[in-house]
Protein backbone atom coordinates (compact mmCIF):
# COMPACT_ATOMS: atom_id res chain seq x y z
CA UNK A 1 0.00 0.00 0.00
CA UNK A 2 1.17 3.35 -0.90
CA UNK A 3 1.21 6.00 2.20
CA UNK A 4 0.03 9.30 1.29
CA UNK A 5 0.25 8.50 -2.30
CA UNK A 6 -1.82 8.28 -5.13
CA UNK A 7 -3.29 4.66 -4.48
CA UNK A 8 -5.73 4.64 -7.97
CA UNK A 9 -3.92 1.75 -9.62
CA UNK A 10 -4.61 3.15 -13.40
CA UNK A 11 -3.82 6.53 -12.24
CA UNK A 12 -0.30 5.24 -10.50
CA UNK A 13 0.68 3.52 -13.25
CA UNK A 14 -0.15 6.75 -15.88
CA UNK A 15 1.42 8.98 -13.78
CA UNK A 16 4.64 6.90 -13.70
CA UNK A 17 4.91 6.66 -17.49
CA UNK A 18 4.87 10.84 -17.93
CA UNK A 19 8.21 12.23 -19.25
CA UNK A 20 8.67 15.31 -19.81
CA UNK A 21 6.59 17.53 -21.58
CA UNK A 22 3.66 14.36 -21.84
CA UNK A 23 0.40 16.45 -22.27
CA UNK A 24 -2.72 15.20 -19.09
CA UNK A 25 -5.88 16.47 -19.14
CA UNK A 26 -7.99 16.70 -15.87
CA UNK A 27 -11.82 16.96 -16.87
CA UNK A 28 -15.34 17.97 -15.48
CA UNK A 29 -18.06 15.04 -15.91
CA UNK A 30 -19.14 15.84 -19.42
CA UNK A 31 -15.86 16.16 -20.99
CA UNK A 32 -16.00 14.59 -24.90
CA UNK A 33 -13.35 12.10 -23.86
CA UNK A 34 -12.39 10.55 -27.18
CA UNK A 35 -12.79 6.61 -27.90
CA UNK A 36 -8.68 6.28 -28.41
CA UNK A 37 -7.73 8.55 -25.28
CA UNK A 38 -6.47 6.42 -22.48
CA UNK A 39 -9.28 7.63 -20.24
CA UNK A 40 -9.08 7.22 -16.02
CA UNK A 41 -12.46 7.57 -14.82
CA UNK A 42 -12.50 8.70 -11.55
CA UNK A 43 -16.31 10.54 -11.67
CA UNK A 44 -18.84 8.61 -9.37
CA UNK A 45 -21.25 10.83 -8.65
CA UNK A 46 -21.74 14.95 -9.12
CA UNK A 47 -18.96 16.48 -7.14
CA UNK A 48 -17.16 13.14 -6.50
CA UNK A 49 -14.33 13.33 -7.44
CA UNK A 50 -13.56 16.76 -7.72
CA UNK A 51 -11.61 18.68 -10.37
CA UNK A 52 -9.57 20.27 -7.78
CA UNK A 53 -8.91 17.50 -5.29
CA UNK A 54 -7.48 15.46 -8.49
CA UNK A 55 -5.23 18.30 -9.35
CA UNK A 56 -4.01 18.81 -5.86
CA UNK A 57 -3.03 15.21 -5.51
CA UNK A 58 -1.78 15.01 -9.20
CA UNK A 59 0.86 17.94 -8.23
CA UNK A 60 1.87 16.33 -4.88
CA UNK A 61 3.41 13.27 -7.46
CA UNK A 62 4.12 15.11 -10.52
CA UNK A 63 6.31 18.34 -11.64
CA UNK A 64 3.88 20.89 -14.20
CA UNK A 65 5.31 23.34 -16.32
CA UNK A 66 2.28 24.85 -17.78
CA UNK A 67 -1.28 24.15 -17.32
CA UNK A 68 -3.73 25.10 -20.13
CA UNK A 69 -7.56 25.90 -19.87
CA UNK A 70 -10.10 28.08 -21.50
CA UNK A 71 -9.71 31.80 -20.79
CA UNK A 72 -13.18 32.06 -19.61
CA UNK A 73 -12.36 30.31 -16.08
CA UNK A 74 -10.80 33.71 -15.71
CA UNK A 75 -13.66 35.80 -16.22
CA UNK A 76 -16.88 34.11 -16.50
CA UNK A 77 -15.83 31.42 -13.08
CA UNK A 78 -13.64 33.68 -11.52
CA UNK A 79 -13.97 31.56 -7.79
CA UNK A 80 -12.76 28.64 -9.31
CA UNK A 81 -10.02 30.37 -11.16
CA UNK A 82 -8.52 31.90 -7.52
CA UNK A 83 -9.47 28.05 -6.16
CA UNK A 84 -6.79 26.63 -9.33
CA UNK A 85 -4.49 29.68 -8.77
CA UNK A 86 -3.90 28.30 -5.25
CA UNK A 87 -3.62 24.84 -6.13
CA UNK A 88 -0.61 25.82 -8.52
CA UNK A 89 0.91 28.64 -6.57
CA UNK A 90 4.18 27.42 -5.60
CA UNK A 91 4.76 24.86 -8.15
CA UNK A 92 6.78 26.75 -10.74
CA UNK A 93 3.87 26.18 -13.39
CA UNK A 94 2.37 29.01 -16.05
CA UNK A 95 -0.87 29.39 -17.12
CA UNK A 96 -1.83 29.03 -21.00
CA UNK A 97 -5.31 29.72 -23.36
CA UNK A 98 -6.79 27.40 -25.23
CA UNK A 99 -10.83 27.76 -26.63
CA UNK A 100 -12.87 24.70 -25.55
CA UNK A 101 -12.70 23.69 -28.98
CA UNK A 102 -9.05 23.41 -28.85
CA UNK A 103 -8.85 21.61 -25.62
CA UNK A 104 -11.66 19.14 -27.40
CA UNK A 105 -10.64 18.56 -30.30
CA UNK A 106 -6.74 18.79 -30.12
CA UNK A 107 -5.27 18.73 -26.71
CA UNK A 108 -7.27 15.42 -25.70
CA UNK A 109 -5.86 13.68 -28.74
CA UNK A 110 -2.26 14.31 -27.86
CA UNK A 111 -2.64 13.40 -23.88
CA UNK A 112 -1.19 10.48 -22.80
CA UNK A 113 -4.20 10.52 -20.34
CA UNK A 114 -6.98 11.92 -19.63
CA UNK A 115 -8.52 11.63 -15.67
CA UNK A 116 -12.47 12.62 -15.70
CA UNK A 117 -13.37 13.93 -12.54
CA UNK A 118 -16.92 13.90 -11.54
CA UNK A 119 -17.32 17.65 -11.19
CA UNK A 120 -20.09 20.26 -13.16
CA UNK A 121 -18.19 23.58 -12.83
CA UNK A 122 -18.40 25.45 -16.45
CA UNK A 123 -14.30 25.58 -18.01
CA UNK A 124 -12.82 22.99 -15.29
CA UNK A 125 -10.88 21.27 -18.29
CA UNK A 126 -6.87 21.55 -17.54
CA UNK A 127 -4.42 20.38 -19.95
CA UNK A 128 -1.43 20.07 -18.40
CA UNK A 129 2.10 19.58 -19.27
CA UNK A 130 5.01 17.64 -17.11
CA UNK A 131 7.82 18.52 -16.35
CA UNK A 132 11.22 17.54 -15.02
CA UNK A 133 12.21 18.50 -11.10
CA UNK A 134 13.97 21.62 -11.43
CA UNK A 135 16.50 20.97 -9.02
CA UNK A 136 17.17 17.33 -9.49
CA UNK A 137 18.27 18.48 -12.98
CA UNK A 138 21.09 20.42 -13.57
CA UNK A 139 22.51 19.84 -9.38
CA UNK A 140 25.84 19.37 -10.96
CA UNK A 141 28.33 22.29 -10.72
CA UNK A 142 30.04 21.77 -14.43
CA UNK A 143 26.62 21.82 -16.01
CA UNK A 144 24.84 24.81 -17.12
CA UNK A 145 21.17 25.10 -16.27
CA UNK A 146 18.78 26.78 -18.62
CA UNK A 147 17.00 29.79 -18.45
CA UNK A 148 13.65 28.48 -17.83
CA UNK A 149 15.02 26.07 -15.30
CA UNK A 150 16.45 28.96 -12.93
CA UNK A 151 13.21 30.65 -13.54
CA UNK A 152 11.15 27.83 -12.19
CA UNK A 153 12.80 27.23 -9.27
CA UNK A 154 12.73 30.95 -8.49
CA UNK A 155 8.90 30.62 -9.02
CA UNK A 156 8.65 27.60 -6.96
CA UNK A 157 11.53 29.47 -4.04
CA UNK A 158 9.26 32.41 -3.92
CA UNK A 159 5.77 30.90 -3.88
CA UNK A 160 4.31 32.77 -6.99
CA UNK A 161 1.14 32.65 -7.55
CA UNK A 162 0.44 31.95 -11.51
CA UNK A 163 -1.98 34.31 -13.45
CA UNK A 164 -3.50 33.95 -16.99
CA UNK A 165 -2.78 36.85 -19.42
CA UNK A 166 -5.68 37.57 -21.56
Amino acid sequence: MRANRIIHPGLAEAIASLGHSDLLLVTDAGFPIPRCANRIDLGFTKGVADVRDIMASLLSEVFIEDATFAPELKTHHPKLYREVQAIFTGTGATFSAASHEELCDDYAYRAKFIVRSGSFDPWANFAMTASTDPFAWFDDDDVRILPAYIERREQIRSSAVPDLQL
